[in-house]
């Protein structure tokens, strides 16, 4: 059974640690008052009942050495405030007592003058609400009776109200609200210095697990937080040599492949058969065209420059050419979208996201989204999507998730790579996701304020 709605349970670290630390100050508070509450309150009653005891009793004995007709005045005169006392006259009438009326009874009698031990003593502790006992006794609260023997014949009976017990001053509840108040900042600061770099390290770990470049976490906080941003740092370093020199490396084949792939294509032209020269020839142009893209995907941001268009039509350009091609492409239309970028770079990557949608989906429909800080290229297709356990696996080089495919059918395997790596260099990003009905939406990101690189 839950005690405690979810959407209303802290989340943060920070949040739980304030809610449980003041939760801890208000019951151990709470716990504490009532415990001295609750003893104070015992030991009041019992000194209160001894007291009343013994005030009885003197007040019996000094009425005992009264004259009987200034008896009456005399107990006039003792009844004040809290305490009353009155006479009663008559044969002296017992009455049941409970164990702790009785001790009370037993420590009255001793008190006594030997004389009068023998005749009766009776305490009554009345607790609760009341019946009227006089007209100036309270009938809520704690009223304590004793019944002594005054003289033959005439009893006195003292009594003592005691109001209930008030509730706790304000100066209590003060205290404990500056308490829980000092504790949930005090808390709110350690949370802060603990869950503030957690936080940060688990937004570069996202931003890394995403393919981003993750940035560097603030070695900061307790030691042991400061040790996993310091281990954090140093594998993301490592991590970003080690993409930096496969990078270097394609781009260093891509080029030492032009040489041989130029001299072989010179040499080629001297075959007579002109089947075998087709054929070698055909493999040659293959091999250029993945040469080129090995260059394109190591590059990523080449060296064109930046400059102001309109990527609405940019991008219309291309479906319109591409519709004049024959491949089934739709574009919805969009007021002009300024933007500075390598507008060639962009072209290639859309057209990317475009023939991989016609070739895997049978269709792309493209459409171009926009908020205050950037622009969405958005390409939806029919086809039977991507299993989310391989869309980060797509933009790897050389990944093709259907291995059936020729290279005529499947590209590559460097068509999506380029397209990441284009977007990381404008310093946006690429992300893939199933459409719930059917296909794959491609959602290409680009910041109306480019990243120069």
């Amino acid at each position: 059974m839950k005690l405690w709605p979810r959407q209303l349970s802290p989340r943060t670290l920070g949040a739980q640690l304030v809610v449980v630390a003041a939760t801890a100050v208000i019951v151990s508070n709470a716990a504490v008052g009532i415990w001295f509450a609750t003893t104070e309150e015992r030991m009041n009653e019992s000194y209160i009942t001894g007291r009343l005891v013994q005030r009885a009793v003197d007040a019996a004995t000094l009425l005992a050495g009264i004259v009987a007709r200034e008896r009456e005045a005399a107990v006039k005169t003792m009844s004040s405030g809290p305490w009353h006392f009155r006479l009663v006259y008559g044969k002296p009438v017992d009455h049941p007592m409970t164990d702790e009326e009785a001790r009370y009874a037993a420590r009255a009698r001793a008190m006594l003058p030997v004389a009068k031990q023998k005749l009766p003593v009776s305490v009554s502790i009345y607790k609760g609400l009341l019946p009227a006992t006089g007209p100036d006794i309270p009938r809520s609260g704690m009223i304590v009776e004793v019944t002594l023997p005054v003289v033959r014949k005439t009893q006195l009976v003292a009594q003592f109200s005691r109001p209930a017990p008030q509730p706790w001053p304000l100066e209590v509840i003060v205290a404990g609200l500056v308490a829980v108040l000092t504790t949930s900042v005090a808390a709110a600061f350690v949370a802060r210095r603990i869950a503030r770099p957690i936080s940060q390290l688990g937004a570069a770990a996202t931003e890394a697990a995403e393919g981003g470049q993750a940035p560097r976490v603030p070695e900061e906080g307790p030691d042991d937080v400061r040790r996993a941003a310091r281990a954090f740092n140093r594998m993301t370093d490592r991590v970003s040599r080690t993409l930096e020199s496969q990078r270097q490396l394609l781009i260093a084949v891509g080029h030492d492949l032009r040489t041989p792939i130029t001299a072989m294509r010179i040499n080629s032209e001297f075959i007579e058969d002109d089947d075998i020269r087709d054929g070698i020839q055909k493999n040659l142009e293959e091999l250029q065209e993945l040469t080129e893209a090995v260059l394109s995907a190591g590059r990523g941001a080449g060296g064109e420059k930046m400059r102001k268009i309109d990527l609405a039509a940019l991008i219309e350009s291309l479906c319109t050419d591409l519709d004049e091609m024959g491949q089934p492409v739709s574009w919805s239309a969009h007021a002009a979208a300024p933007l500075k970028c390598r507008p060639n770079e962009i072209r290639r990557a859309v057209r990317n996201l475009i023939q991989n949608a016609v070739a895997y989906g049978n269709r792309a429909d493209v459409c171009l989204a926009e908020a205050p800080d950037r622009y969405d290229i958005v390409v939806e297709d029919e086809g039977p999507g991507i299993p989310e356990k391989d869309r980060s696996r797509v933009f790897e080089p050389f990944v093709r998730l259907d291995e059936s495919r020729s290279a005529e059918t499947g590209g590559k395997g460097l068509g999506l790579t380029l397209v990441k790596a284009i977007a990381e260099g404008h310093g946006g990003h690429i992300a893939l996701e199933n459409r719930p009905e059917r296909g794959l939406r491609a959602r290409f990101t680009l910041p109306r304020e480019p990243v120069d690189a």
